[in-house]
This record gives C-alpha cells, sequence and structure tokens, in this order.
C-alpha cells in the first residue's frame, strides 16, 4: 500500500503509438494494479467478486446494463469499474490533521488527481466565516447550521439542491422530497450536463425521455450505429455486448472525429480469444466525421433512404409503422430532399460515395439501432441531431421491434434512475399530483433551476445555500471562473460527499463536507442491514448491497443525513416519516410504490434475481406525445465552420479518468503518457498552420460576440482527429466554455464543436497541474 502523495506528480509527456484494440489482459493488469495501490487484496477480492452480481454491489462507474441471471460472469466488470470500486474502498484516509495542515487556499491550488488520491473523507468539516481552513464539527450542529441557514432563506427558492448519479433511487427520492417539502423545485442535476438534449428531443418525438432498446435487442440487431462514444473508456462493457452482437452476425458503425481502440478491436479478457486470439473486431465501417457534423449525417442518409423508396417504392420505407404511428411525414419528406451535399461534405468531411455505403448497409438491414453519448448531446444543436436520429429509425420502422430502437448511453450508474425518482426541476404535474396525495403537502409548480441557470442565479445572488448529493459540480459544469465565482458567493455550501474533490474547496461564507458511506460499504440502520436500488440505461431496476466495514465510524448513508437533515429544517412540515425512512428504506420504497408509475410492488420485485424492467411505451405501441404518436420533425441544417487559422474542438475524458477525476496522468489507449496538458491535432493541419508535434501552444476559443477565452500551454500531439478539428481533455479545458455556450432548448452546456485557434505559448515552459 502507497501512502497518499505529498507532491504533485511531475507532467513530463511522452507518446507512443495509439493503440488498435481495447481491453485484453493489459486491461486486467492496470486494474489490479490500481486496486492493490489503493486497498488490501482481501478488499480487492470482495469488491470484484460481487461487483455486478446478484444481490452484490452496482458498479458506482457507467450505467451499462448486466446480463440476465445465470448469463453473467464471475468476474462482471471491466477494467474501469475495477478502478472505480476499488478507487473508492481505498485504505488511504483524510482525517482533521489533513485539514489543519492544508488551508482551503492550499488544497485549491492542488490538481484534481491529488485531491481524490488523499483518500476517504471520515468525519464531518466545517469551514466558518473567515476562516482558512476546515474543521472538525458534530452531526447534529453540522445539520443544524444548513437547517438555520436554509430557515433563515426570504424564499425557498434561494436554495439549490444539486445529485449526482451516484445517489441510489431511494436517496434522490427523498432529497426531491424534502426539496418539494421546503418549497422548491431548484433541483438540477448532472443529467443535465450530458444527456439532457436526449430527454428532449426524445420526449418530444416518443413521448418518454428514456432509450427503448433493452441488451437483448443488442444482442440480435443486424446493424448498430456508435455515434459520438466511446465504449472502450467511457463504458467498456458494452463492447461485450457489442462482442456477442457481432458473433450474432450484426455490422457496426462507428462514427466518431478520432479512431478510438475499443472502436476498432475488443479483445474480452473473460474469454480464451481475448488472451491467447486476435479479438473480435467491432467496427466494420468506420466514418471520421468532423465534431458537429452528425445532423448533417443522418439528414443525409434520410434523403438517401427516400430516394431508394422512389427507385422502388414500397420496399424501402415502412410505410405501415408511418402510417399508424407517426405524424408529420408529409412535412418531413420534402425538407428532407432539401438537403444540399456540399453543406453535408463541410459538415460532415465525408464524401457522398462514404454516405452512400452506409445506406446500402442500411438497406441491407431488418433490425436497426442507434447508440449515442455526449459527442451528440454536448453541441449547441444536440437536440435537432438526436430528432433526426428518431427521423432515420422511423423511417423503416427501427422503434418497438426487437433488435431496433434508440440508445442513448447513460455516463454514469443511476443518473437516470435519479430522474425517475423526481430530480428534474420540470417534473410534470402527475408526478406532483402524486406527491400531494401521498405526502398530503402541495408541492411548488413553477419550474426550478437547471446547472446552468443554478449558477447564473448563483452569480446574480438569487441563490445562497448550495447542497450537493455527490458529485463535483464545480469540475462537471462549464465556465470554470464564472461557476466558481458563483458558488463563492453562495452564503453556505456543502456536500454529501465520499473523498475531497475541486468542489470542496470553493466554498462560499460557511462551507460543510458531510462525509457519506459509499455504495462498496454495509449500511445498518435502526432495522438492521439495508441495500439500495438503481437503475440502468436499459430502465432496469436492481438492488445494490456493499460488504465492506466503512471507512469510519462517524460516516452516515445518503438516506440518514437527508432524513436528519429534512426533521431539522421542516419542523413537522408535512405528514412525512423522516425517521422511519432511516431506520429502514423499504418504507420509501413503499411510498415510490405508490408515486411512480412501473414500481408497483417494489420491495417484492426488486428483490428477484435481477430485479425488474420498467415499461418502455415505445415498445407497446404508446406514443405519449401531444399527439398520441411518434413525431418525425423538420431540422435546420447545421454546417459547423471553423475560420481560417482556426479548429473545431471537442472535449473528452481519457482512459483512466472517471467523470472529472483522473486517476492518473495517462491516456493509454490513445499513446499519452504523463501529461493531460496535451490537444490532439490532424498532421495535415499542423503543416497548414506551421506547428509541429511537442509545441506548446495556449488554446483560444473565438466566439460570436467577440470574447476569447485561454487554457495556456498544451503540448501538441499529431493524432488523427478528423481533419479541421482538435481534442483535448476535459476538466482542464472547461474554461473555454463560457455559461451561455448551451444547447439549444435543452440548455445543456455545449463544450463540443468549439472554434478555437492555436497560439505558441510564449516561454514555452512545461505544463502544470491545473
Amino acid at each position: 500500500m502507497q501512502n497518499p502523495p505529498g507532491e504533485e506528480p511531475e507532467t513530463t509527456l511522452a507518446v507512443t503509438p495509439p493503440k488498435k484494440w481495447a481491453a485484453g489482459v493489459p486491461a486486467v493488469v492496470h486494474a489490479l494494479e490500481y486496486s492493490l495501490e489503493q486497498t488490501s487484496p482481501r478488499k480487492t477480492g470482495v469488491d470484484l467478486l460481487t461487483m455486478n452480481q446478484v444481490g452484490g454491489v452496482d458498479c458506482p462507474g457507467c450505467a451499462w446494463a448486466d446480463p440476465a441471471p445465470g448469463r453473467r460472469h464471475r468476474n462482471e466488470y471491466c477494467e474501469n469499474g475495477a478502478k472505480h470500486i476499488n478507487d473508492e474502498a481505498t485504505t488511504r484516509r483524510i482525517t482533521a490533521d489533513f485539514f489543519r495542515e492544508h488551508s482551503v487556499a492550499d488544497l485549491a491550488g492542488r490538481s484534481d488527481m491529488w485531491l481524490n488520491q488523499q483518500g476517504r473523507l471520515t468525519e464531518p468539516m466545517i469551514k466558518r466565516p473567515g476562516s482558512e481552513h476546515y474543521e472538525p464539527i458534530g452531526w447534529n450542529e453540522a445539520l443544524g447550521v444548513l437547517a438555520q441557514e436554509l430557515k433563515g432563506l426570504a424564499s425557498p427558492d434561494e436554495a439549490v439542491f444539486y445529485t449526482s448519479g451516484r445517489a441510489s433511487n431511494e436517496a434522490a427520492f427523498v432529497l426531491q422530497l424534502f426539496a418539494r417539502a421546503f418549497g422548491t423545485n431548484n433541483l438540477p442535476d448532472c443529467s443535465n450536463m450530458c444527456h439532457e438534449s436526449s430527454g428532449f428531443a426524445l420526449s418530444e418525438t416518443l413521448g418518454t425521455g428514456k432509450g427503448t432498446v433493452s441488451l437483448d435487442d443488442l444482442h440480435h440487431a443486424d446493424l448498430i450505429f456508435l455515434v459520438g462514444q466511446n465504449p472502450g473508456s467511457n463504458h467498456p462493457r458494452q463492447l461485450s455486448a457489442l462482442e456477442e452482437a457481432k458473433r450474432g452476425g450484426a455490422r457496426i458503425v462507428a462514427v466518431n472525429p478520432l479512431p478510438e481502440a475499443g472502436l476498432r478491436r475488443f479483445k474480452n479478457p473473460q474469454k480464451a480469444r481475448g488472451v491467447v486470439g486476435r479479438g473480435t473486431q467491432i467496427a466494420d465501417r468506420f466514418l471520421h466525421i468532423k465534431p458537429g457534423g452528425d445532423l448533417a449525417l443522418f439528414q443525409a442518409l434520410n434523403l438517401l433512404l427516400l430516394e431508394a423508396e422512389d427507385a422502388a417504392p414500397g420496399t424501402v420505407l415502412d410505410h405501415d409503422f408511418i402510417d399508424a404511428h407517426t405524424t408529420g411525414f408529409e412535412e418531413f419528406a420534402p425538407h428532407a430532399r432539401t438537403v444540399d451535399w456540399d453543406d453535408v461534405h463541410t459538415a460532415t468531411g465525408l464524401t457522398r460515395e462514404e454516405i452512400e455505403k452506409v445506406r446500402d448497409e442500411v438497406l441491407g438491414s431488418e433490425r436497426v439501432i442507434v447508440c449515442w453519448a455526449m459527442g451528440i448531446t454536448q453541441h449547441k444543436h444536440g437536440v435537432p441531431t438526436i430528432r433526426e436520429i428518431v427521423n432515420f429509425l422511423m423511417l423503416r420502422g427501427n422503434l418497438g421491434r426487437a433488435g431496433t430502437g434508440a440508445c442513448p448511453v447513460r455516463g454514469h450508474s443511476n443518473v437516470q434512475g435519479d430522474r425517475t425518482m423526481g430530480i428534474w426541476e420540470q417534473m410534470p404535474d402527475t408526478f406532483l399530483d402524486a406527491l400531494q396525495k401521498e405526502f398530503g403537502f402541495d408541492p411548488p409548480r413553477p419550474h426550478g433551476l437547471d446547472s446552468v441557470n443554478a449558477i447564473r442565479a448563483m452569480r446574480e445572488g438569487r441563490v445562497n445555500v448550495f447542497l450537493a448529493l455527490a458529485g463535483n459540480f464545480v469540475r462537471a459544469a462549464p465556465d470554470s471562473a464564472v461557476t466558481e465565482e458563483a458558488m463563492r458567493s453562495c452564503r453556505l455550501t456543502a456536500h454529501i460527499s465520499t473523498k475531497l474533490n475541486r468542489s470542496h474547496t470553493v466554498c462560499g461564507d460557511t462551507a460543510l463536507i458531510l462525509p457519506t458511506l459509499g455504495r462498496t460499504e454495509r449500511d445498518v440502520q435502526a432495522d438492521g442491514e439495508q441495500f439500495v436500488t438503481v437503475e440502468n440505461s436499459m430502465s432496469e431496476v436492481h438492488t445494490s448491497q456493499g460488504r465492506l466495514e466503512p471507512a469510519s465510524p462517524l460516516l452516515l448513508s445518503e438516506v440518514a443525513i437527508l432524513c436528519r437533515l429534512a426533521r431539522q429544517t421542516l419542523d413537522g412540515k408535512a405528514d412525512i416519516p423522516w425517521s422511519e425512512f432511516e431506520g429502514d428504506y423499504s418504507t420509501i420504497r413503499d411510498r415510490i410504490s405508490r408515486i411512480v408509475p412501473g414500481f408497483h410492488d417494489f420491495n417484492a420485485r426488486v428483490t428477484r434475481p435481477g430485479g425488474f424492467q420498467l415499461p418502455n411505451p415505445v415498445n407497446e405501441g404508446v406514443f405519449n406525445t401531444k399527439v398520441d404518436k411518434a413525431l418525425f420533425t423538420c431540422n435546420e441544417r447545421v454546417v459547423p465552420r471553423a475560420p481560417e487559422g482556426h479548429l473545431l474542438l471537442q472535449t473528452l475524458r481519457s482512459h483512466d479518468q472517471w467523470n472529472t477525476v483522473p486517476y492518473s496522468n495517462n491516456d493509454r489507449y490513445r499513446g499519452i503518457h504523463g501529461s493531460r496538458h496535451v490537444v490532439l491535432v490532424n498532421p495535415a493541419d499542423l503543416i497548414e498552420l506551421g506547428l509541429a508535434q511537442g509545441d506548446h501552444v495556449d488554446l483560444v476559443s473565438v466566439w460570436a460576440d467577440g470574447t476569447e477565452r485561454r487554457a495556456e500551454n498544451f503540448e501538441i500531439v499529431p493524432y488523427q482527429a478528423a481533419k479541421g478539428s482538435a481534442a483535448a481533455y476535459y476538466p482542464e479545458t472547461n474554461v473555454l466554455v463560457p455559461l451561455d455556450s448551451v444547447a439549444d432548448i435543452s440548455n445543456q452546456p455545449a463544450s463540443k464543436g468549439i472554434v478555437v485557434r492555436l497560439e505558441p505559448t510564449p516561454d514555452r515552459t512545461q505544463p502544470t497541474p491545473a
């Protein structure tokens, strides 16, 4: 076991050729190396052997679905999942001595990686007004400080309650119930920053904000599109599902500005062919698209399908599906025929011939699925792009049938479950009416603040208390300087957390750190040991139960913290049995079963092996739109352009990173070692710009209003990024994205397709940690 680092690691860049395949034996080795560096062999074994198993702990990483019970491997986890779970189970501890040694200003100057590596938080801490240090505080006093601040607000809307996908269904339900009983719908969450565009587009067109695909659908598809996603790093267990699909005869089209190892070939370490063989080729076709060109791509495909129908009437489009289940086709078809091929080439960088070959793949397939992630949603035109994907699926009836559908791939364990439980600033009246009926109070009806609007409100002095249930809001949000200024303007900030992160160093006048149990730990309450539940990307709800002893006897569960805070804050307002909820989580699930559709008999059904599947109306032929049919849409053409001497930048995660937190300065699959301050640029663009490998540049983003933003001192790495584009890691590049750079309609931060120029860094020094 290594001690937590006392100094920041050196950042000396070394570049090797990018990998041509993902996983395999190296993934196992790296997972074990990191796990054993963090915790003991016994804890590593307990975590990994119970991870994603029936009755075990749900991976705290991505939200990919588990195979059915009986079909799960004994080691049902990936390299990054193993890192995530043992990063939480670390034996490193942060005590009061640590905070006496390190001031808030000192911690604010540390890197994200260094903060995370210090270990688990062990007792409640407070930074009092005027103090430069956190100090210990008892639980009752800590929650009393927070409760008194909340009760002293002029309006409940001066408080914001943020939630990360780490939270369980039970904790999420309790938080939204507390916030609404308190009197506000200010319930922003991490989905506001990752898949909000998916929710808006799918709700408008299909009547549900969720995907329509099951794991079994993937296994039976003929053709699968992977658009704007990197499964090899961000949701590696998807590769196992894709491998099974390939062995069933499916073909896969990858659409991405970067060639990614996981999109090329997968060596499944759970199977002999992945250890000693060549593994499985994943992508049969790779479209090297420019950032933001996906809307133009699907518009072009839709035009080609209409023209194919013209050439062979009645053989291409699914007229039965279109006539029975959709509306708007008569307006959509002529609009689709206005596509300009010069615009398509400019937007995508693809030739008409390349796109026609994809059309031929579609025409030869009876069952088609489109998967996407933040390479789609984090564009200004993310909502129209997803609407165009829905148009594409509807043309040939690829919805509601086995092996077909829309598949937004969520990136955090229970982010979809949080939304189902009511964590949304715009919950419909049907949900609020059910709350009122169950608990006897009238929830507030005006929509609350999402993440972007919460930052605006804090900056303008309209919000004075910020409470986060997990997450790292400061680093997840755009416009780093504005977000930090907004957070520091609060009278009180509080974070329910397992580990230290940047948000703890950006404090209101008073700041609280409220340490909580991790997913891996036993949760014993008044009525005995508890389990929690989560919902994955494919609407399956199942249990999660940790097996390790808590990192500290002073830790409370998320549910316990929130229930105790509610008791101190609400003073008996509304008939809500907070003590009963804290002592026995099944009582929370009983209430959920009477409020949230699909959760009937929650306690009985969720304890069955594998849990239960929530109903998906699309797969039952039901479209809960305003017209009770799926909606074809006409989406304006968008052609992202960069002026001469500029590039379109996309932000991304490294392989050795979970959300905002890097585990190392390496990105093994892309061949980057020792530094995160790098910018990946197409070699042809480097020649045109007069730059070369190893040059140090500032990334300067350029906006329509004439403002510019600068991220300093990045080292150039030639890489096969799409021509005219570049890529760099987030959160280091969040500074380049203004708060007002948001997706149309969804208000999701748009951190892809950023126009940047590369300016030589004057002193050419080595980068320093951010």
